[in-house]
Order: C-alpha cells, then structure tokens, then sequence
C-alpha cells in the first residue's frame, strides 16, 4: 500500500495527460510553425514522463533521417544523421513500424554505446508516415521499461505529430534545414571520397566557403609537438604554408580555447592579428572561426572563413553548419592521416626489409669448416636489422679469427654501426700483426667515427689450429665460456680491456688458453643471458654453463638447439627482448683449417706468411 501511495504521488495523473494532449492541440493551432517542431520532444519530457525525446526528419534525397530537435537528459550522438536501415532509427524508419520498451543495447554500434554513456536503457520509436512515405522518426528514452498506459499516451502524441509533421515539413524555413542537413550528407560523401591530405584540405574549404558564402578561407591542422597551427590550403595563397603558434591571432587562439568565433567587424576583436592583411593585401571584415573536435574532444583542426558575400556577417545558420560539418571534417582527416602513416609504415618496412637482407648479407652464410673442430652459430635479431656481429676471418691455413660483437642500442642506428664495423675489422686484419694493435686500431676508428655516441663491446679471438691455443682479447665482452670436456669445469675468458668506441686511447691485454679435444667455447652476446622470464630472474652464465656442461658430448650445433630450447623456456611469459647471437666452437682433434664458406675470404700470401698470432 505504501509503494502505492508513493507512486501515486509522482506519476501524472490521467487528467493530466488529457490536459496535455488538449494544449498540444491549441499548439498546433496557433504555435509558430518554426517553434512547434522544437515543441514536439520537448512536451514528452515535461508531460508525458520521457527522460529524453528527438525529433529525427527524413531527407528523402538521402534516404537518411537528421536529428533536428532533443529534450531531456543530455545525450550528443557521434553522428547526427542515420541512413536507412542503419541502428535503431534508420531501421524504424525503413521499416516504418513502430517499437516499443525495446533494450536500446541490442542495435548495437553507436545505440549500444549511447546506451551505455547515458543510461538509457529502453527505447520506444514511432515512425511518421506521409502516403508511403517516411516523415519523421520520435524516438522516446527511458531508463527503465515504460508502463503498458503511458506507451498508450505515446502512440496517441505521435499520431497526432504525424498528422502536422506533413505540413510542417513543407513549410519553407524547415525545408531550408532539411536541404542544409541534405549538404551536409553530401558533404560528409565527398570528404570520405579521398585520403590524400592536399586533395582533402582542399576539399574542405570549398565544401565550407560555398556553403557558407564566404570569400576567402584557411583549413588548419594541428602540430600539438610544436604548440603551432599549419596549413597549406588558404585561398588566394597558391599553397604557401602558414604556421601560426598556439594563442596567436584568432585562429591560433580558437585552437588554444577551444571557443568559436563569430564576428561582423575582425578589427574589433582585441586578439585578431592584422599582419596577415597587411602581408597579402586583403581588408577582413567579418570573420567566422570554429575548432574541428575529433569524437574524443581533442581539437584536430581550425576552419576559419572571412568575409561572407550575401551579408555583413555570417549567421547562426552557417555557423550551426559548420559545426555539423566539423564532425565529419575530423574523421575525414582522422582516416587521411591514418592512411599517411600506413602508407609511410608500408615504405618504411619495405626498406627494412631490404636492410635486413643487405645485413645478413655482410654475415658468414655458414661457420667454417675447421678440421678438428665443429663450429655452430645461432643468429635472432629482435628488429628487421641490429647492432649484434659475428664473423669469421681466415689468417692462414692453421690460423682462424673468431670475432662476436654487440653495437649498444637496437634497430637501425646500431645496423650502421656494425656494418662499419665490419669493414673497419676486415680493413685492419689486412695490415696488423697483433691483436692488441687490432684492437688498439680498431678502437681508435670506432671512436673518430661515432664520436663515442656509439660504442660496442667485442671478442676477438685468434684460433691457433697447430698449437692447439687460443689467443683473445675481450674488450668489455660478455665473458665468453671455456668448457673442459674432460672434468665438466670451465672458466672465463675476461682478459681484454674497455668497450671499443668509447674511450680514445684504450688499452688491451691479450689472454692465452690450451684447447684439448672435448673442450667447448661458447661466445654470446647478452641477449642470451638477460632473457628473463616473468619474475624478471634473468638466464645468467651459470645457467648457459651448466646447459653447455650437461650436453657438452653432443656436437657443436647440438650444444647450440640446447641452449636455445632452455634459454626460450625459461623466458617464457618475460618481456624482455634482445638481438641474440650464440656461437659454440668444440675441440675435437688437431688439424688445419679449411673455409667452406660460399664466401671464402682468401687472404693474400704476405698475411698468411704472418699468421703467428703471437705477432713475433
């Protein structure tokens, strides 16, 4: 009984409704026939208990309805028109049947968004029809299904609004809005006709200055970087580009506030800027500018029109217009620039592509053959090109250079630097006769070239063939690991020196092992070791040792699949990337050296007379 009361309290009463439906009556009697359309959605909020009402008009040119009119909850649509058979109005509106409590979320697209973003669950619409023909669309919101008596006051007020609707729509002021909104479809067709950014700049001004009647005009995009409006689209310009800063002038100052505006006299606007009449020699008088908003709300754009032809100033219709048509102007510019940047990615993966296939290129295609011992690589660059090297430089019959190498950084800056790396090692190893001076050399050049903004860590190691050594010197290398096949022990090779590049003047200390058969070197660079997984626990040389001491009886290239297959599963679910280069050489007898290469790098008789790596 008490939730009777209560509701009894708020709910009009039927007297009500009958009193409502009398004025409405008297309404379209004597109401101006500019007024009643406004009218229409606005009696079913304050009467008939509607939470929000539109007005939609049907342009038959289009074959699409225009929301022309809305009362009660605000609500903005992304888009004020819907073609037929499009969400929920175009769908009532092609079919010309009404519905009733409907969930609005089950249309889907915008309605489903407008739904959630407003809270209006349920929609009732009620379509007008002229002959065969659509008129107009009421569509009725309400957060909660509608009671089965007041859907019937509904139907009743809309018969009735599609009795007047007819001749309201011929009345010559509304006709003059429906061709406008017509326009502004056509308008919306032409933009979306192009994505080159000139052509649709262009576009833009002439849809904007012939609709308006305006003789001159400017489309502005914003440079939100640099704080600045630019356009290379004004008329009378002949595509000069024109940058104005943030807060200058009107334009820059409708970018910076967001506000629209509207004036019959420039020169009386204290932030109009007279330097552009004076530089182009034109007298503005009046001025229409406005912002282009994305959907976001994010200002994308400035149109601003001067001097309209048929009078001192521009009106409230043009400047409604406008505004509509922004809207459109910013996905317009939206899908352009998306193009832009999909166009500019497409070249730019194309050529890192072609760097990619250029830098495998500068690699070994294959590790050497070296009787008495296996040598296997693994190569994963993280990007098309990176900065990680390796190479194989034959010294003579029993001499073979090991080089691995990590450029600091990714992506193509660290490329270059490796390439020129690449032909600096191979430039120097033609003249030097120790490793030390190499790296001494090397070091130098990488300095004077890169102006230490660019510096790598390296490994040079010289394999002896006919003594059974290996003669290194690491130059802030991850320390490369020397397995012992016989005992399962191993050690690291840290004799060396500071990064190449870096430092002018560096110095190197050269370090000395015996290889027996059985044992492994493994060389890496750190993309091996940081692999972390998702505790950020990284994979570390004790793991990559014990990995290496466990499957140390495998061949080289076995050795190699290991490490790989339990580096990538330890690092499942982590996040870090690197470039990763692995190379594994295992000692398994005394012999000489032959490149199998499909490039074999001869060397000249004077190096081969000098391959001691000693340097004596």
């Amino acid at each position: 009984m008490e939730s009777t009361a209560a509701t009894s309290k708020t709910k009009p009463a039927r007297k009500d409704y009958v009193d409502s439906i009398a004025n409405l009556v008297t309404s379209f009697a004597t109401a101006r026939i500019e007024d009643l359309l406004a009218q229409i959605p606005g009696l079913l909020v304050t009467n008939f208990e509607a939470v929000r009402a539109e007005l939609w008009l049907w342009d038959a040119s289009s074959d699409s309805a225009y929301l022309v009119h809305s009362a009660g909850l605000d609500g903005a649509r992304r888009h004020d028109y819907a073609a037929s058979g499009a969400g929920v109005i175009g769908k009532v509106g092609q079919a010309k049947k009404m519905i009733e409590n409907i969930v609005l979320s089950t249309f889907g697209g915008e309605d489903q968004e407008f739904a959630k973003r407003t809270g209006l669950s349920h929609i009732s619409c009620y379509p007008m029809i002229a002959g065969d023909k659509p008129m107009a669309v009421l569509a009725i919101y309400n957060s909660e299904p509608t009671s089965k008596e007041l859907l019937g006051w509904w139907r009743m007020y809309a018969e009735m609004c599609g009795v007047k609707i007819p001749d309201l729509m011929a009345a010559q002021e509304q006709q003059k809005q429906i061709t406008q909104l017509s326009l502004l479809f056509e308008a919306t067709r032409l933009l979306n006709s192009t994505l080159d950014l000139a052509e649709l700049l262009e576009l833009i001004l002439k849809i904007a200055s012939q609709e308006v009647q305006a003789e001159r005009g400017s489309v502005f995009l914003v440079d939100a970087a640099n704080k600045q409006l630019w356009s290379i689209v004004a008329s009378g310009l002949d595509h000069q580009e024109i940058r104005v800063p943030f807060g200058k002038g009107v334009a820059g100052r409708v970018a910076e506030m967001g506000e629209i505006v509207n004036t019959s006299d420039a020169y009386s606007v204290e932030f109009f800027d007279p330097s552009f009449d004076q530089k182009f020699g034109y007298k503005t008088k009046s001025l229409l500018c406005l912002p282009v908003r994305h959907h976001t709300n994010e200002i994308v754009g400035v149109i601003q029109l001067l001097n309209k032809r048929t009078g001192p100033a521009f009106t409230r219709e043009d400047e409604d217009f406008l505004v509509k048509l922004s809207g459109h102007i910013a996905m317009a510019l939206e899908n352009a620039r998306l193009h832009r940047d999909a166009l500019i990615k497409q070249r730019l993966e194309k050529e890192l592509a072609l760097a990619r296939g250029i830098q495998r290129s500068l690699l070994p295609d294959q590790p050497p053959v070296v009787p008495g011992f296996e040598i296997a690589v693994l190569n994963e660059p993280c990007y098309e090109v990176g900065g990680d090297y390796y190479d194989f430089l034959s010294l003579g019959p029993q001499s073979l250079l090991l080089v691995i190498a990590d450029v600091e950084g990714k992506g193509v800056g660290s490329a270059l630097v490796m390439s020129n790396l690449q032909a600096t090692l191979r430039a120097l190893v033609m003249h030097l006769h120790s490793l030390e001076v190499l790296a001494v050399s090397l070091n130098e050049m990488m300095f004077n070239d890169t102006k230490s903004e660019k510096y790598l860590s390296c490994f040079l190691g010289l394999v002896d063939t006919r003594r059974s050594g290996l003669h290194y010197i690491n130059c802030g290398h991850v320390p490369p690991i020397l397995v012992h096949g016989e005992t399962g022990d191993y050690q690291l090779l840290e004799e060396g020196g500071t990064v190449v590049g870096l430092f002018p003047s560096a110095e190197y200390k050269r370090g000395s092992v015996n290889l027996k058969p059985g044992d492994v070197l493994i060389t890496c660079t750190d993309g091996i070791l940081e692999a972390s997984n998702a505790a950020e626990d990284e994979f570390g040389k004790e793991r990559l040792a014990a990995c290496v001491i466990e499957n140390r009886h495998k061949s080289a290239q076995g050795i190699v699949d290991s490490v790989l297959s339990q580096v990538n599963q330890f690092a499942a679910g982590g996040n870090f990337i690197d470039d990763k280069v692995l190379m594994i050489m295992k000692v398994t007898s005394d012999g000489l050296l032959q490149h199998a290469s499909k490039r074999p790098l001869d060397r000249p008789p004077e190096l081969e007379r000098r391959a001691d790596p000693r340097g004596d």
